[in-house]
């Protein structure tokens, strides 16, 4: 198996957008998916870019991404979150994934951050023993707060 990891190219993105959908199945919600292919592209290329995108090509094909981007936390100052790590199914466990996240984490220590964050399902127990192998804490005690479009929406018009 060749291996390589390098950032992502426009081009990338529509072979990233099929591996976002791939993660949405695998997490339940195969409905849930929004972003199109012009958004990541828009995203990735825009003057400033909002996102930072691995990719692992895999004998010469892209089988994984990795998409973080800075985040400013009022405790520790710039930090970087990483959005989502996907590796199709054929080759989870092979490796890949571990590379995605170690690129990630090499971009995060070049910037000088203060930490690195994510979420990861409490289900996910594959993914939650690899992340503590590493030495990130899985925090179990903070719910994640979210308001969608429609929710967002609903609460402004009654401002």
């Amino acid at each position: 198996m060749d291996l390589s990891i390098r950032e992502a190219k426009a081009s990338d993105m529509k072979r990233v957008l099929e591996l976002i959908q791939e993660l949405a199945t695998f997490e339940k919600e195969p409905d849930a998916v929004e972003v199109t292919e012009k958004d990541l592209i828009d995203g990735l290329t825009a003057k400033q870019p909002l996102f930072t995108c691995f990719v692992a090509e895999v004998d010469g094909v892209v089988q994984g991404m990795a998409l973080c981007y800075p985040r400013y936390s009022t405790w520790k100052g710039l930090t970087v979150h990483l959005e989502d790590l996907i590796v199709t199914q054929s080759l989870r466990g092979k490796g890949v994934g571990k590379a995605l996240y170690s690129a990630v984490m090499k971009h995060a220590f070049n910037k000088k951050v203060r930490r690195v964050e994510w979420v990861v399902l409490d289900w996910n127990k594959n993914a939650i023993d690899f992340y503590e192998s590493t030495g990130a804490a899985v925090d179990a005690q903070w719910n994640i707060a979210q308001m969608n479009e429609v929710a967002l929406k609903n609460y402004v018009a009654q401002l």
